[in-house]
């Protein structure tokens, strides 16, 4: 193990050493991964926790989204005794379904940062393992963009039909076309609170502030790289006007595809909404409420999808790879007469004004996802 330069993990805002440590595992556990050996007791994280110092020692209560209790409970209450016997704290933890603080009391300082830092962990790895709950969208079921996407459908079952795989029920719902800027896994109100939140903030920090000229200041005071121009002027109370038109899909065999989306661009032939996008998922990864998976948001809209073709009911959110499917297999269609007659089909043209903070699996009256919160430009 290399003593002075340690393994960092950052959690939440904090940075933790890695320890090297031996993995156990525990036949009787409800979690494969339920815990398997955090680290010592003594261990404190390179920024230090809010401890309070009380008559009978030291507290420190941590915020922990309620489906995640049962992580750090374990079964039959295992996880949670062999954190308080190795860390010599008690652990409170509020009634399942109940949303509170996760309370460490002990009487050495340590034990209690040890405790905090083990439950930090705990939470976040099983909150990875969560499938996700809400996403950031660009709609694009506009009612020009709807009736131009009925007609591809109609011409396609009409036109390949016989190909391999091809039915109706692979095709998008038209009320729920959209581009996905990244998903999130949001566990309670207060998380929602927080991802609506700052999508206002982003308006602010990053919209009206740069639309005003404050490019400059803003970039130095996150230390983020210059802005192009052309974003400052892009979000500047105005709507994008774009276009979607033509294919393509998501594999390297058009004989056998599992997504197939239409390309989206600005009309003007600049890079305005990927700019937009990027600076989105830039936000919510630093912020922590989203998992950076690229480095580029790749706007796409997906209008054929073989995870529909399981149930048509199911509204995956499909844009993302993130998120679990109850399916082991997919079946492929082949793709290639779609390819190569409807190559450049044109959509249409629409304007977009605002960003969604959309629910998964869920629908409004509009036919579109629901949304949580919502930023608009114009």
């Amino acid at each position: 193990m290399e003593v002075l330069r340690p393994t960092l993990i950052r959690i939440g805002g904090r940075i933790y050493r890695k320890n090297n440590i031996r993995q156990q595992t525990y036949p009787n556990e409800e979690e494969d991964d339920f815990y398997a050996g955090l680290g010592d007791p003594t261990d404190e994280p390179c920024d230090a926790f809010m401890v309070e110092e009380t008559e009978r020692g030291f507290q420190c209560a941590v915020e922990v989204p309620s489906p995640l209790y049962k992580y750090i409970i374990g079964k039959k209450g295992e996880t949670r005794k062999r954190l308080e016997t190795e860390t010599r704290t008690s652990i409170s933890i509020p009634k399942p379904g109940m949303e509170g603080q996760i309370v460490i009391t002990g009487q050495q300082r340590s034990g209690v940062i040890s405790a905090r830092t083990r439950i930090d962990v705990l939470a976040e790895s099983f909150r990875k393992k969560q499938p996700f709950t809400h996403f950031l969208s660009f709609a694009l079921n506009q009612p020009a963009i709807q009736e131009k996407f009925l007609q591809f459908k109609e011409e396609v079952l009409e036109k390949c039909s016989k190909d391999h795989g091809v039915n109706s029920s692979l095709f998008q719902n038209p009320a729920k076309l959209h581009l996905t800027i990244g998903t999130l896994v949001l566990l309670n109100e207060q998380e929602i609170q927080k991802a609506c939140e700052l999508l206002q903030r982003s308006k602010e920090d990053f919209i009206e502030r740069l639309s005003n000229g404050e490019n400059g200041a803003y970039q130095q005071r996150n230390h983020t790289p210059p802005l192009p121009p052309l974003l400052c002027k892009t979000v500047g109370g105005k709507s994008l006007t774009l276009e979607v038109a033509g294919i393509e899909y998501m594999n390297d065999d058009p004989a056998m595809i599992d997504v197939l989306y239409a390309k989206v661009h600005m009309k003007d032939g600049s890079n305005k909404l990927q700019l937009i996008a990027d600076r989105l998922m830039e936000q919510f990864v630093t912020s922590g409420l989203m998992m950076k998976e690229w480095d580029r948001v790749k706007l796409h809209a997906t209008i054929m999808n073989t995870l529909f073709r399981k149930d048509t009911n199911v509204e995956e959110q499909n844009n993302a790879t993130t998120g679990k499917s109850s399916f082991k297999e997919r079946e492929t269609f082949d793709g290639r007469n779609i390819l190569k007659i409807f190559e450049n089909y044109y959509f249409g043209e629409l304007q977009l004004n605002s960003v969604h903070l959309s629910q998964r699996f869920s629908t409004d009256s509009s036919g579109y996802y629901t949304t949580s919160g919502q930023l608009t430009f114009s």
